[in-house]
């Protein structure tokens, strides 16, 4: 039976008052989420109902519900998705698994890095002159939607090409080994196996696109549309804008209305990411490595 020393006991006290502390910073970081969360259930949580999320405003934005602009913030969504997670997915693999490392390389990793610090309404800009202008979309749910996919798009390479390189590369030299090329490989299990961090990358850029105002309040959403979207070349309401409308250019809103705008946002965001991550979960148990 070993008997703790003096030095022994230090360094156990020491390691508790460390763990103490992670423990007190943790809550720190979590306490706000909780707080905001709190109040807006409080707040907003008696505004929702049937009518409030399947009806159009009414009474300049003072009354009624918010349909389009749910509608639109899940075709936002949607697109941005279609155009990005491809070509995002698709950039990672060649970064990953086919490009050399030289110079050219390493500027297209900066380049990305850097794409993902510019401001958002860097990127409205960008929108309305390379969508809107020169493609001729117009101020529609497709420029909107390129827009918040090329603001996104550092977020879904990033994720995917650390996925995919952690693999083990014994898993690619078996499959070498058997006579599969390269893009077989790629495709039937070095993919399989890094999906669960490829949907990381998606679950961060929903939080993100479905939260946006800038770039879709310059390249396809409305201040208020009588009509629902017929076609990606429409414009559309969102919640983001939404929001920001009444909470600051209408007046005569009820005070409860902009939490209960809010609430649904969140509400939105935390469904499109529970699923998400349900299915990387489901994903990950079925991995036998």
């Amino acid at each position: 039976m070993f008997k703790a020393t003096e030095l022994n006991l230090r360094n156990e006290q020491r390691e508790k008052r460390w763990r103490l502390l992670f423990l007190l910073m943790a809550l720190l970081l979590i306490l706000p989420v909780l707080i905001i969360l709190i109040l807006l259930v409080y707040r907003g949580g008696p505004v929702i109902s049937w009518s409030f999320l399947f009806e159009f405003p009414r009474n300049g934005m003072t009354e009624g519900g918010i349909f389009p602009a749910l509608l639109g913030t899940i075709f936002l969504v949607v697109v941005a998705l279609v155009f990005s997670v491809p070509l995002g997915v698709a950039a990672a693999v060649y970064l990953s698994e086919y490009a050399p490392d030289n110079w050219l390389t390493r500027t297209i990793n900066l380049a990305i890095i850097n794409l993902a610090g510019v401001p958002s309404i860097v990127h409205a800009l960008f929108g309305v002159g390379a969508f809107v202008l020169f493609f001729e979309f117009g101020t529609s749910i497709l420029a909107a939607s390129l827009t918040l996919g090329i603001m996104t798009l550092p977020v879904v390479i990033v994720a995917t090409r650390e996925s995919l390189q952690a693999v083990p590369h014994a898993f690619r030299e078996a499959c070498w080994a058997l006579g599969a090329t390269r893009w077989q490989t790629i495709r039937r299990i070095v993919l399989p196996n890094a999906v669960s961090g490829i949907l990381t990358g998606i679950i961060l850029e929903v939080s993100r696109t479905a939260g946006e105002t800038a770039p879709i309040m310059f390249t396809g959403a409305a201040f208020f549309v009588p009509f629902l979207p017929e076609s990606v070349y429409d414009q559309t309401m969102a919640l983001s804008l939404h929001l920001y409308t009444i909470s600051t250019q209408v007046t005569g809103v009820p005070e409860d209305l902009p939490f209960g705008v809010a609430l649904v946002l969140i509400g939105i965001v935390l469904s499109m990411n529970a699923l998400s991550i349900a299915f990387r979960v489901y994903l990950r148990n079925k991995k036998k490595w």
